[in-house]
């Protein structure tokens, strides 16, 4: 049984605003699935429907097989996580997080259990006494997800959780997040606009643009595979580079051809390409698999460096080749200086094919 289903959910808002059209997915019992997309996609709206929070529009949503549209949120067993941390300024880190349960009537003896145990899992056992004033954005952050925790919810929900820690604090707390999923076994749903937070976290994702789901899959499928050009270019950093150009046959062989561009396409990927029919598509690259060194004499671009971005063991590279702009992202040991020409290469086996009009992948 899926202990969460979305059957063809939709969200509109007053004016005639779609938020969500017609979403249909399904999270299994402790499975970590992330909603991913930019800002206005539609992800917020998602989680905040499955909380009671947002009325459907709309489709049914099941928790354990029951239908809640109609259930109130309080009595829907979903605890959710916001990105502010919406803390009682007033009490204490103990009395944040057994508020909840004290309006529940729960025994004292059992509030102080959970508290505690959820404190111990979270590290913030000797925090107790402190009001959030006195306590970093980490800790805070802490402190809410223990207000969760100690409710023992069917579903966890996280609303981009990690919006306001600075860099290095949001990458041990997506960490703390993956580990508190693992030593809970529970079901949790999270939504980032940060394809790395997604990419690093999820057992799935769950792609959205406008409202609509692009595509559902594990990370590594979600990469390697796109669905369409809108997943090839979000999933990624730097995000995939796009080159319009036509397919041509010359002597036998499948050539790629664009402005500044003559690149062999691999004979594993001739008969997807013809049986599409168009001549005209769309090449993708990821700034890995553009070479630096050991070019190919059959893929190969002569390229101006625009721009050097020093990453330590890598070289970020702004390439200008004909009328395209690419980013290439290479060794360090490659270090040419801005405003010189480049022989630069393409690993044509890992590239991607997309139509040019609809943006779905090819091959």
């Amino acid at each position: 049984m899926f202990r969460v289903a979305l059957k063809d959910v939709t969200k509109i808002y007053p004016g005639d605003v779609l938020a969500v059209k017609a979403v249909a997915l399904e999270v299994a019992d402790k499975e970590f699935v992330v909603l991913v997309g930019p800002s206005g996609c539609g992800k917020s709206t998602i989680l905040r429907m499955i909380a009671g929070l947002e009325e459907v529009t709309a489709g049914d949503i099941y928790v354990d097989g029951e239908r809640i549209n109609d259930v109130p949120p309080k009595d829907r067993n979903i605890a959710m996580v916001f990105q502010n941390y919406a803390l009682y300024p007033h009490m204490t880190v103990y009395n944040n997080m057994a508020f909840g349960l004290r309006l529940r009537r729960y025994s004292k003896r059992e509030i102080e259990e959970r508290v505690k145990e959820a404190a111990e899992i979270l590290g913030i056992t000797q925090l107790l006494d402190r009001k959030p004033r006195a306590l970093s954005g980490g800790e805070r952050q802490r402190v809410a997800v223990g207000r969760a925790i100690v409710r023992q919810p069917k579903v966890f929900l996280f609303d981009e959780p990690l919006s306001n820690l600075d860099a290095k604090l949001r990458v041990q707390m997506r960490a703390e997040i993956s580990k508190l999923h693992t030593r809970l076994q529970a079901t949790m749903i999270y939504v980032t606009h940060d394809q790395t937070e997604a990419m690093t976290m999820g057992d799935r994702i769950i792609v959205l643009n406008q409202g609509v789901i692009q595509q559902i899959d594990d990370p590594l499928s979600l990469y390697h595979s796109p669905a369409n050009r809108f997943v090839a270019g979000f999933i990624g950093s730097p995000p995939m580079n796009f080159v319009e150009g036509e397919l041509q046959q010359e002597s036998g062989s499948l050539f790629f051809k664009s402005d500044g561009f003559s690149l062999k396409i691999p004979e594993r990927m001739h008969e997807s390409l013809q049986q599409h029919g168009a001549t005209e598509v769309t090449l993708g690259i990821r700034p890995e698999d553009i070479l630096g060194r050991d070019v190919p004499d059959d893929a190969a671009a002569d390229a101006r460096v625009e721009v050097v971005e020093p990453l330590g063991s890598e070289i970020i590279l702004y390439l200008a080749v004909g009328e395209w702009t690419l980013v290439g992202k290479v060794d360090s040991t490659i270090h040419p200086d801005p405003n010189t020409d480049l022989r630069i290469g393409f690993d044509m086996s890992r590239c991607h094919f997309f139509d040019t009009k609809d943006g779905q992948a090819i091959v």
